[in-house]
């Protein structure tokens, strides 16, 4: 009986140190340096990267998280550090990657055949490839303006389905069933006049994929 009550509390501590610090006001260091330059580098953030994480993190991580369907809390914690694709851990980013990467899937394709989600995957990697976008999949997904689905809040909604993150796997593996588009839309429901300018690839679904 004692055995098991120490081994019980073994795994407790195990687990406790292994689980995730959330970053919040009064934090210093390496990883607040970090969140701030992401913050900084999408717009959600004006002050200096001085890894001190004071009143104006505070209200850049709050602005970030209102803006994408996070909680607001100014606290960057778990789901937070991942949506800005950020990890504890140096063997995690492609982890972050494929979670991001699924859960924009999910969102955006909800409801279109498979390959028309595989589309959608390959055309925020191949902005990730094309010198007019940020070379990052979490830079692309939160570029402001970038994706209805983080604009409506969608993307917190809308569950990652094993579809979304077979295609997200696919399109990572190099399928790319648009020929290189780097945009898509919906005729049906965009408001964008511009997008018409953009030559057209092809059809998948409800989506027109252009460059």
């Amino acid at each position: 009986m004692k055995r098991a009550i120490s081994i019980i509390l073994i795994l407790l501590i195990l687990v406790s140190i292994t689980a995730f610090a959330a970053y919040r006001q009064g934090d210093r260091g390496e990883k607040v340096k970090q969140i701030q330059t992401r913050l900084k580098r999408w717009g959600y953030y004006s002050g200096n990267i001085d890894g001190i994480y004071g009143k104006k993190t505070t209200e850049a991580v709050k602005y970030f998280q209102r803006t994408n369907g996070l909680t607001v809390d100014g606290i960057c914690g778990k789901e937070t550090f991942a949506a800005l694709g950020l990890s504890e851990g140096s063997n995690q980013s492609g982890s972050n990657d494929f979670y991001l990467l699924a859960r924009m899937i999910a969102a955006e394709a909800r409801g279109e055949p498979y390959v028309g989600q595989v589309a959608v995957g390959a055309v925020i990697l191949n902005r990730v490839e094309h010198p007019s976008f940020p070379n990052s999949i979490s830079g692309v997904i939160y570029q402001p303006g970038a994706f209805s689905a983080i604009g409506d809040g969608q993307w917190a909604k809308t569950p990652v389905t094993d579809s979304a993150r077979k295609a997200a796997q696919d399109a990572l593996n190099g399928w790319d069933p648009t020929g290189g588009a780097i945009y898509y839309y919906n005729p049906a429901k965009t408001t964008s006049t511009w997008i018409y300018s953009r030559p057209v690839v092809t059809t998948i679904g409800a989506h027109v994929f252009a460059k």
